[in-house]
Formats: structure tokens, sequence, C-alpha cells
């Protein structure tokens, strides 16, 4: 049998080398597919195997294998780092496996979970009507909240920013609801007079605080205006950008946001939390009972409390609430500022860099901490470009299309990049540049 209390400091052990050396280790995964699964047996084992042994495959055969999105250069989609205080906290969860799906089957978890919603609350400038449940991820807080527009007034369509991010297509393809697109402006925002023309039968308008693509923000004011005087919901993607609300000097992102219906920000994208853990914030909470609350005989109970399970799709519910308790603890609001703070400067300098580099060009604003750019040349020329750097395993950035254009993406994101990592990045870039075409 397995020593337990042996097994477990060489885990932690594991974990705390693999933070120390990531740096180290090529951000992109350099193998092809098929590679792992060819390096593992096709049948389960018949007889028991020490966990020293899965320690030992996740080093010789899954790591060559692994993206490493806790690495300080992964600059890809929107970085997301999994600090010291989450993975601990992550174990406490697996350990206490509770489910809370009704106040009963755990009270701590329940109670938990609303208290530091609120407190995320208080820190991102949310009022206090706002009620707060915790999903896994974005794409299931849109869901659930277009569920509850809908409830509220079915049969109109859901309208959204040509850059709004696809889970937004996917909720209402999933609730088979029509879906329309509305262009945005110069900045990449959302169009309010385009907007004002098509909401007549509009279930619900989806603004996005911090796009995917560039990061933009849409009008959320203006929005608002039109969503209460057309009656339909106002749903607020924030999943990237909430966090940064902690810091006043950006709080200039969530004006108007206090009139949405709903709003969701994901503590696992910038918050230094642990996948998965996505924060649905609602000033209508009857409604998503509404959509959601279904109560069998087996699930029936008397307390007068909260049972999560009847504000959202899922029926088990993990003990999420504990990761993000222990990263507000551990860092404190202070903490927290300070990192993204300097993520925003090196996204700035990173971006002063590319503007004051002739043939290089920053092609949208950079409120946050995403970078928006190109070299001068063809799509084929800069997706080549990319390659070439991603392929070093020294960084890794992802593209995105603006006005019908590649452009290159770099998101900081992770609590351990410095300017040093960022640098790093920017001559990977340009001795890529310089390099004879393949």
């Amino acid at each position: 049998m397995s020593d337990f209390r042996a097994d477990g400091r060489a885990a932690v052990d594991w974990v705390a080398d693999y933070l120390e050396r990531v740096r180290d280790l090529p951000v992109l995964a350099r193998v092809e597919p098929g590679d792992i699964r060819s390096r593992l047996p096709a049948a389960p084992p018949g007889e028991p195997e020490p966990f020293a042994a899965v320690l030992r495959d996740l080093d010789e055969v899954l790591l060559p294998g692994i993206t490493h999105w806790n690495h300080p250069r992964f600059f890809a989609y929107f970085a997301i780092s999994g600090s010291e205080p989450g993975i601990l906290a992550e174990l406490l969860i697996a350990a206490l496996n509770v489910n809370a799906m009704l106040w009963r089957t755990s009270p701590a978890a329940t109670e938990l979970e609303e208290l530091v919603l609120d407190w995320v609350r208080q820190l991102i400038g949310l009022p206090g009507r706002f009620h707060g449940h915790i999903e896994d991820t974005a794409s299931t807080s849109t869901f659930a909240a277009l569920a509850a527009a809908r409830e509220r007034r079915p049969g109109g369509a859901v309208l959204c920013s040509e850059h709004a991010h696809s889970s937004v297509d996917k909720a209402a393809r999933m609730l088979g609801m029509e879906l329309r697109k509305i262009p945005a402006d110069a900045k990449f925002r959302l169009r309010p007079e385009v907007l004002e023309r098509e909401i007549d039968d509009a279930t619900a308008v989806v603004a996005t605080v911090g796009s995917t693509s560039t990061t933009s923000v849409d009008p959320v004011p203006a929005i608002a205006e039109a969503c209460e005087l057309a009656g339909a919901w106002l749903h607020v993607d924030a999943a990237y950008a909430g966090s940064a609300m902690v810091c006043d000097e950006l709080r200039w992102a969530f004006e108007g946001v206090d009139r949405a219906d709903s709003v969701v920000v994901n503590p696992h994208k910038w918050l230094f939390t642990p996948m998965d853990c996505s924060l649905l914030y609602t000033r209508r909470p009857e409604d998503l009972r509404a959509a959601f609350s279904l109560v069998p005989a087996y699930l029936r109970s008397d307390e007068a409390a909260t049972n999560l399970m009847d504000y959202g799709p899922a029926l088990g519910r993990r003990f999420r609430s504990l990761k993000l308790w222990a990263v507000l603890r551990c860092y404190g609001a202070e903490g927290l500022r300070a990192l993204i703070r300097e993520h925003v400067r090196l996204a700035q300098l990173f971006a002063s860099w590319v503007e004051a580099e002739p043939g290089w060009e920053v092609v949208a604003p950079v409120p946050f901490s995403v970078v928006c750019f190109r070299r001068d040349g063809s799509d084929d020329e800069n997706r080549v470009l990319l390659e070439q750097v991603n392929a070093t395993g020294g960084a890794f950035l992802s593209p995105t299309e603006l006005d019908g254009r590649l452009v290159l993406r770099l998101a900081v994101g992770n609590l351990r990049t410095t300017e040093a990592d960022v640098t790093r990045a920017w001559e990977l870039l340009r001795e890529a540049a310089r390099a004879p075409a393949p």
C-alpha cells in the first residue's frame, strides 16, 4: 500500500521543484499528435503500482506533452497562473471532496462561497445588491445568464459586438436563441448607435469589458441605457478585465456595469487562482432560480438557506471558493493590486518597444495587459514569424484577426513574469524577423 504522508511530501516537493524550474522548460509542448499516448500502456494495470511510479511517468512521459500555462513566458490567449496558496487549497478541496449542491450537503462550502463572492464584489466595486455564485468557466456563466434572460423575456435575440467571445455564440446556439453581431468602431468597441436600431426585439445584450482579441471596452453606459429602454437583459463579460478592477485607476472600465443584470469575472484568468473558477454576479437572482431550480424529492430540504444548485446548470458543485479564499487571504488586496499594476506596466513597456521599432506597429489600444501588434508584411510572413518564435520554446504567443489582418498578441498575466521575460519575448521576435525566410 502507498504511504500517504510520504507520497504527499513527494508530490508537494515535485510541485515546488516544478514551479522553480518551469522557467527553464520550453513553454509550448514539442510533441506530435499521438506521441504521449503511444508511450503509455494500452490497458489499465492489473496490479497496484506505487505513487512514485506516477510521479516518474509524469516527469518522463507526460511533461514533454505539457504546454506550460504556469510559465512566466506564456503570453498566449489570456495568460493564467495558479499561485501557491491556490495550489495548496486545491489539495484541501480534493481531501474534503464535498458537493455543495445544497446548503445541508456542505454548509461551510455554501456560506464561504457567499462570503468570498461578496469580498470580490467589494474589491471590484460592484454594488451590494449583486448576488454571486461560482461556475466553472465564463462559458457556463454566460450560458446561465442568457438562460435567465430568456426566462425573463423569451423569444428575442441575443445581441453582442462582432468582437464578443465565442462563448456567446455557443450559449445562444445551446439555448436556441438568434444571435446578431453589432459592428465595432475603430477601437474595437460595440457601436451603440447601431445597437439602438437593432435592440427592439432583443432578449439580451452582451457587452464586453476586456474583449478577447484586443481587451477593448464596450461603452457600457450607453448600452445599459438602450437595454433599460428596450427591456433587454444586459450581461457584461468581464471574464478577463474584471479582476483588474481591484485597482482604482482601472475602474473607468466598469463605468455603467452597476446597471447590468449580470456580470462574469474569472479569477482563474487574472486573480492567480487555479483553473477553474468563474464568478457570476446578478442583480436578478430570482430569474436564475426560475431558469434552473428543479427540486425532486431526493433533493428537498427544509432549511431557510441558499441552495447553490438553484442558480446554474450544474448539480455537482466543487468547493471552489476555498482556493479563491486562500488567494485573497495570502495576497491581500494590496498584493493583488501590485501584481496587476506590474502586468499593466510590462504591457505598456512592450508596446513602447514595438512602437519605437521601424517596421513594427501596435494595432490596438493597450488598456490592460495585452498588446496587439504586427510586423510590416503579409499575414503569411507574420504567421511564420509567430511560428518561429513559438518553436524556440522561449515564449508562446497567439494570433488573432483584426480588420481582416493577422495580428500577434502578447498577454501578460503570470504572477512570475518579470521585465526580463518580456524582454526575452521581444528579443525572440526581433531575431525571427531578421532571420532569412525559410
